[in-house]
């Protein structure tokens, strides 16, 4: 392990190189490496030797889920594939014993044909086995792949909102998905690999075995150091991935910076391009630099194991010349002795490789594995009662809620109630929690302490994916679909022309659909052909409409009216009043324009995570507090300016 002063070393070069081209780079500047110790030490070879049957175990189940009859298929054919090499093996002992026999050599190859036809015969049927397996190997890796990757992604998309706060889970899911997920299938493949490799071996040692004993030792010493080579150059690789991860990921954010085209017009209004191709270049300098010196480090450890294999060679041969010069073989058990060293060295090779590649794909695998099991953690509960179906009054009573990693709560004892028809506003500075409020009333968050109820059932007992059908949410950073107009109001609700034509004269959005050249089907997106793009306020009127089909007993609006003008903005707000009127439902209101406040029933107003102040408008212009401070603020701008006394406005 490195001592600390070591370590000190390596963090100020590494900021010595960020200094260098003048960006904060704390992923080049912070000593990574000993970050990962553990999961360093959990990937040494005697440790991933004593875990390796359990990850093939594991991998082989996930690929007999995905197609059992390729892997029998797989298995069976490179089995018998390995049985009639150790035939063909055994045949060609045969063969030369016959040949190198006392006699006329009419008659020793007249005696060698059995042998030599049953060589062939073992040969085309090693053969015909082979591309069988192949062929249902290559059947079964897609299969293995596409149940791995959707696993991944299954996960990914079930685990709690507040794991993608998490910087921890953000790693884990960076490895398991560059390379993770995909080694499952490399996993199998090495398996069956071993598996026909041992076969090979069992045959070759069996025949040197009855040759010589001696020649056993010899040849898994002629293999071994290589293996060991191999091994030690795939940690090295893990190793570097692990150093590299959080780098990694912000080099893949630069590459979505220069390459969306979400961002490609305020890169140019910013002349961002040069800064960002700055920072982009140091971390793929960094990059570099540490893989040049991994590939520098991994050819001194294989020059030095094949050059251990290669001595080893040599000592075997030497040897066998020796029982040869010394009359301990004859020169017919000599000649099968090195057709089957030779076959030995092949069939050890392949399983070495195997193992090696198996070692390697199970670092990668492994952490697909522990990215599952972790992703599990973040799961909500299963089995829970579902949620009512509507509400009377929703209350929050005492709630408590922080975000990984951060000392301060975001939320600290809030209490409010929403009755319902109710249309409440939740007023606040920046970062006040009002947001995060709104996140844990969706049931996207769950609270450290304290309940959130509707009427008396706590929602930490109930199914939050059944609850969120009960909520609709017009958020300010709504998602522009990739989908067609229809499917981007619909959503996953069910179609109704009705229902879409309603919400969408609620929202506004039907006068942009009337735009479309293909009205609801239209493909709301320009990077594909047939596409089309919207103006920020269009899609705000989409996403708006959005909420109101989902028809649900609450709905909760954030900055619905961020990019609309003053018009839209007015009847927005007015068919969000008349929506709770009208259904029933209660809205949860959030906005920095208080004008649009006023008609709320009540007003809770943030600050710092507690509730400071509640009423109506009103009462809260009364009270004076930061409700009617900011109130006035605004106020202010649309106050007429009042002359001097020469007749000219004040400035």
């Amino acid at each position: 392990m490195r001592s600390r002063r070591s370590r000190s070393g390596k963090a100020a070069n590494a900021a010595g190189k960020g200094a260098a081209t003048g960006l904060d780079l704390p992923e080049l500047s912070e000593p990574r490496w000993y970050r990962y110790e553990g999961q360093l030490a959990e990937a040494g070879w005697a440790r991933m030797a004593g875990r390796l049957p359990g990850l093939m175990w594991q991998a082989l189940t996930l690929a007999w889920r995905a197609s059992p009859r390729d892997v029998v298929a797989t298995v069976g054919f490179n089995a018998a594939s390995g049985v009639f090499t150790a035939v063909a093996l055994v045949a060609t002992a045969g063969v030369l014993e016959e040949l190198f026999a006392a006699g006329p050599t009419p008659d020793r190859v007249v005696a060698a044909v059995p042998a030599l036809v049953l060589v062939a015969v073992a040969s085309v049927l090693r053969g015909v086995l082979s591309a069988g397996a192949g062929w249902a190997q290559s059947r079964l890796e897609p299969q293995v792949e596409r149940l791995s990757e959707l696993r991944l992604m299954e996960l990914a998309t079930r685990v709690r909102v507040l794991a993608f706060d998490d910087n921890d889970f953000h790693d884990r899911m960076f490895r398991a998905t560059m390379r993770g997920a995909s080694e499952a299938k490399r996993v199998v493949t090495n398996a069956v690999d071993i598996l026909t490799g041992v076969i090979g071996i069992a045959a070759a040692a069996g025949v040197l075995g009855v040759l010589h004993p001696v020649l056993i030792p010899l040849l898994m010493l002629t293999v071994l150091p290589e293996g060991w080579a191999a091994s030690w150059a795939a940690r090295m690789r893990y190793t570097w991935i692990l150093a590299i991860t959080d780098s990694r990921r912000r080099k893949g954010m630069l590459d979505d910076l220069m390459t969306s085209r979400a961002t490609c017009a305020e890169v140019r209004s910013f002349t961002m391009r040069e800064p960002l191709l700055a920072e982009f270049a140091a971390i793929a300098g960094h990059e570099r630099d540490v893989q040049l010196n991994l590939a520098r480090r991994q050819a001194l450890v294989r020059m030095a194991g094949d050059g251990a294999s290669g001595a080893a060679t040599a000592l075997t041969y030497v040897v066998l010349g020796m029982l040869l010069v010394g009359g301990a073989m004859p020169l017919a058990v000599a000649g099968a002795a090195v057709i089957a060293i030779r076959t030995g060295q092949s069939a050890l090779n392949t399983t070495l490789m195997a193992v090696n590649s198996a070692y390697e794909s199970g670092l990668y695998f492994r952490d697909f594995l522990e990215f599952c099991e972790h992703a599990r953690e973040w799961l909500p509960p299963t089995g829970l009662a579902p949620p009512p179906r509507d509400f009377e009054r929703i209350t929050v009573e005492g709630v408590v809620f922080g975000y990984p990693g951060k000392k301060e709560p975001a939320l600290d004892g809030v209490d409010l109630h929403i009755r319902r028809g109710e249309t409440i506003a939740l007023v606040g500075e920046n970062g006040s929690g009002k947001t995060t409020l709104s996140k844990l009333l969706a049931g996207l968050y769950a609270p450290d302490r304290g309940r959130v109820l509707w009427d008396g059932t706590d929602l930490a007992g109930v199914d939050t994916h059944l609850l969120r059908e009960r909520v609709a949410v017009i958020a300010q950073d709504h998602t522009h679909w990739p989908l067609s107009a229809r499917r981007n109001v619909t959503m996953s609700s069910p179609d109704d022309d009705e229902r879409l034509e309603r919400s969408a004269l609620v929202s506004g959005a039907d006068a942009v659909v009337e735009e479309l050249p293909r009205g609801w089907d239209t493909l709301l997106d320009r990077r594909f052909a047939a596409g089309e793009e919207l103006s920020g306020g269009q899609w705000q009127r989409v996403a708006a409409a959005r909420g109101f089909y989902r028809e649900a007993p609450l709905l909760i609006c954030d900055e619905p009216t961020a990019a609309l003008d003053a018009r839209a903005e007015h009847r927005l707000f007015e068919s969000i009043h008349e929506h709770a009127r009208s259904t029933g439902s209660a809205v949860v209101l959030i906005t920095h324009r208080l004008a649009s406040v006023r008609m709320a029933d009540r007003v809770y107003v943030l600050d710092g995570g507690r509730v400071t102040e509640q009423g109506t408008h009103d009462q809260l212009m009364r009270a004076g507090g930061l409700y009617a401070e900011l109130y006035s603020i605004q106020a202010a701008a649309y106050r007429p300016v009042p002359a001097d006394g020469d007749g000219t406005r004040a400035v």
